[in-house]
């Protein structure tokens, strides 16, 4: 799975960097406008923006003499892709009991 990176599950679980990679869902955006909204000093903002990075969340691009952070889709993707499979399991497993106790309630007692 991952080698290198960050697992993003992990980068999430931080409440600011939750916070942050909300906001970049928005819209992509730099640091200094990220510290703007938040309540956490920019060098932080900066050291979350480095973990998400490389948890593979976001990317970053110059522009001037600013860094902008964006959303990473196919980051993103991957996230969503689990949570698909973690729903997929649990439905399959909701089905397969319905069906189970469908038959045991309509089995005819024995006499």
């Amino acid at each position: 799975m991952l080698t290198d990176a960050m697992d993003p599950w992990t980068a999430l679980g931080d409440p600011s960097r939750r916070q942050i990679f909300r906001r970049l869902t928005e819209r992509p955006r730099s640091v200094t406008e990220l510290s703007s909204t938040l309540t956490i000093s920019r060098p932080a903002v900066s050291q979350h923006l480095k973990v998400l990075k490389e948890a593979n969340l976001v990317t970053v691009h110059p522009q001037g003499t600013k860094r902008i952070y964006a959303v990473h889709r196919p980051g993103l993707a991957a996230l969503r892709a689990e949570l698909d499979g973690f729903w997929h399991t649990t439905l399959a497993n909701l089905k397969e009991l319905a069906e189970q106790t469908h038959l045991e309630s309509t089995k005819e007692p024995r006499p």
